[in-house]
């Protein structure tokens, strides 16, 4: 087993005074050689938005792009002709691809929202855009690994141009969820939104980070009531035509 630990404070941060966010992997002025990226795990950042205020229209291509909210409402426009509002509870995933604008503002003019933005390589370059967001049951999450994006889309999952699986779960303290890992090929990596848990012998607190590799079954035990996201995605850097 092969692992690689990212401690909440080691990462990057900015303060825009509307925008306070902090960069797990190399993004852009927080730049480290040793943490450009996780496999195709290549962007995972830590966003406070104030109200009011947010990401004008901006350009992205051949990048898959998940974001997940964690407080408040974060309205969405691109240039597909989507209008949506995402919010707590939702999982929104785009695909890129040819290339795509869109806009990311908080949709409270007074009240604060907070994400996680996570960019993955993708599989295929040049695939023709896509937009899809989708609540997910919130219940499920103290059963299960509840996956939110997989490759074909199986089950309520939503699609994603990559051999990558995002599950979430809630755990208790005291209890154990085992995540089994999905290809050889992969590695997956935990990141705990909330409380904090031991995960393949390692403690992780809120906002640490940890990639684990070369196991089929990896041990996830809640030290205190946990909300983790563990994203199973290839190690090896898709080749580029």
């Amino acid at each position: 087993m092969k692992t690689v630990f990212h401690s909440a404070d080691s990462r990057g941060t900015a303060d825009h005074g509307w925008l306070k966010t902090a960069h797990t992997f190399s993004f852009a002025s927080y730049y480290n050689p040793e943490r450009v990226h996780y496999g195709v795990l290549r962007v995972l950042n830590d966003d406070w938005i104030a109200g009011g205020t947010g990401f004008g229209k901006h350009p992205h291509d051949n990048m898959e792009i998940v974001t997940i909210p964690l407080t408040g409402a974060l309205e969405h426009q691109d240039s597909m002709g989507n209008k949506e509002v995402l919010r707590m509870g939702e999982v929104q995933a785009m695909s890129a691809g040819t290339g795509v604008f869109h806009s990311e503002y908080n949709a409270s003019a007074t009240d604060s929202c907070s994400l996680l933005q996570i960019w993955i390589l993708p599989e295929r370059r040049g695939v023709t855009p896509r937009y899809e967001q989708r609540f997910y049951d919130v219940d499920a999450l103290a059963k299960e690994w509840h996956t939110v994006v997989n490759p074909m889309g199986q089950g309520d999952a939503m699609p994603v141009n990559q051999q990558a699986w995002f599950s979430l779960t809630k755990l208790p303290a005291g209890e154990s969820r085992n995540y089994p890992a999905r290809r050889d090929e992969n590695g997956v990596y935990f990141f705990v939104i909330e409380g904090s848990a031991e995960v393949a012998g390692q403690l992780l607190h809120t906002r640490d980070g940890l990639g684990v590799s070369e196991v089929e079954e990896i041990s996830v035990r809640a030290a205190q009531d946990a909300f983790i996201l563990a994203m199973d995605v290839p190690l090896r850097l898709p080749t580029i035509a």
